[in-house]
């Protein structure tokens, strides 16, 4: 069972102006559902960031392409096929679906915006996609979120799903979001797909800035296993259904409340990303402070985050902690002087001056270990910046679950 979380979902706000449908078309081997619908009233602003990999699926080629012409009407979305690695078939592919969903909509193709998760490199099954279309369709319902939900699922073992309403300057301000991911998780940005949608009215220039400020420090300081998927994804949609004055000044309260609901919504989704990865049985926040610079910092978060032998060690609850000094000495910081370093596993000071603390006992270090939520901040000593990574551990499941994936 995932770290922290249950299959319960919370309680999700409707979205005005947002429309979903989902249905099971078969592309998954399970027969669960996996085509899915979002559609957005004229009028939604829409903001998306997408991976880095070079190797990016067709999808996600496709859906920045539109999104240089056109506001979108409907994001597609399907499960159990990644549409990557699929060359110009899979982008001729991607373009039938968002055309027959633009034919349904009344809408143009450049309105709809692909999203793929699942296996690389085999062909999407379009046909099985057509053929779904009609019943997602007509399952759309502004209370549709449970269902889409399931329907963006791939090895992930609970739902991820944030709503709050939140009071901007008088205001009640709707938002809900959900994601997807449990492995291939590393940004930039992390592996999965993510949907974010209120009902606020803000300009375009702002909820980019709001979405690239968000996704840098929740989706992008998030790591399973290191690896950057082909179809990283996460969208921003304001519907402007509600009757207030747009948010256009960055300065503005309305604009700092409303970054921070963001923020803590993809936060929170991110974290439940790392406390659902697969295998996981420890939730594990890495903090370093005193650096030089944001780079050095998260250098040193990543070395440590994605260390196997600090991994396995947590899943043993082995407080094994010259695992984790290793891994800052190997993070490539310049003239860094281990003498200056310390380490904490929670409150437990492990190591100090370079070596195991005077204080520390193995007791002590187990104690930490044993929990499920765990702690680990290195004071470099150095300079003035902090960076956060969250992380889970290395279990026997997480080697069966991939080594079984395509079966």
């Amino acid at each position: 069972m995932p770290v922290g979380l249950s299959n319960t979902l919370p309680k999700i706000h409707p979205v005005a102006g947002v429309y979903l449908g989902a249905t099971a078309a078969k592309i998954k081997k399970n027969g669960k559902t996996d085509l899915v619908i979002i559609e957005l009233m004229e009028g939604t602003k829409t903001a998306a960031t997408f991976t880095t990999n070079a190797a990016c699926a067709a999808p996600v080629t496709l859906a920045k392409s539109h999104l240089k012409s056109k506001q979108p009407r409907a994001l597609l979305i399907n499960s159990g096929n990644a549409n990557a690695a699929t060359g110009e078939a899979g982008l001729e592919n991607a373009r039938k679906t968002c055309q027959w969903l633009a034919d349904e909509l009344g809408c143009s193709l450049e309105e709809v915006l692909p999203f793929s998760t699942g296996v690389i490199g085999e062909p999407l099954p379009i046909q099985k996609i057509q053929q779904g279309l009609p019943d997602a369709l007509a399952n759309r319902s502004i209370n549709g979120w449970p269902q889409a939900m399931a329907g963006i699922m791939t090895t992930d073992i609970v739902p991820k799903m944030v709503s709050r309403v939140v009071n901007i300057d008088g205001h009640d301000i709707t938002f809900t979001g959900m994601a997807k991911g449990s492995g291939m998780i590393h940004p930039n940005m992390a592996t999965m797909l993510g949907f974010v949608v209120t009902d606020a009215k803000i300009s375009q220039a702002l909820l980019e800035t709001c979405l690239q400020q968000a996704v840098k420090k929740s989706f992008n300081r998030i790591t399973v296993d290191g690896d950057t998927s082909t179809n990283d994804a996460c969208t921003l949609s304001a519907t402007q259904q509600v009757d207030m004055p747009s948010i256009s000044d960055i300065n503005s309260t309305a604009y700092h409340a409303f970054s921070q609901a963001v923020n803590e919504i993809m936060t929170e989704l991110a974290q439940m990303i790392v406390r659902d990865g697969e295998g996981a049985t420890k939730f594990i926040e890495v903090e370093v402070n005193g650096g030089l610079s944001e780079e050095e910092c998260l250098k040193v978060a990543h070395a440590v985050a994605l260390s196997p032998l600090v991994k396995t060690a947590m899943f043993a609850s082995d407080p094994n902690w010259g695992r984790i000094l290793a891994a800052v000495g190997r993070a490539g910081l310049v003239d860094l002087d281990i003498n200056q370093l310390q380490i904490y596993l929670g409150d437990v000071c492990i190591v100090d001056k370079g070596g195991r603390a005077a204080s520390y006992t193995e007791d002590q270090g187990q104690a930490v270990m044993k929990q499920a939520d765990i702690s680990v901040r290195i004071e470099l000593n150095r300079g003035e910046v902090s960076e956060t990574v969250w992380t889970c551990d290395f279990s026997y499941d997480y080697v069966k679950i991939n080594a079984e994936y395509r079966s």
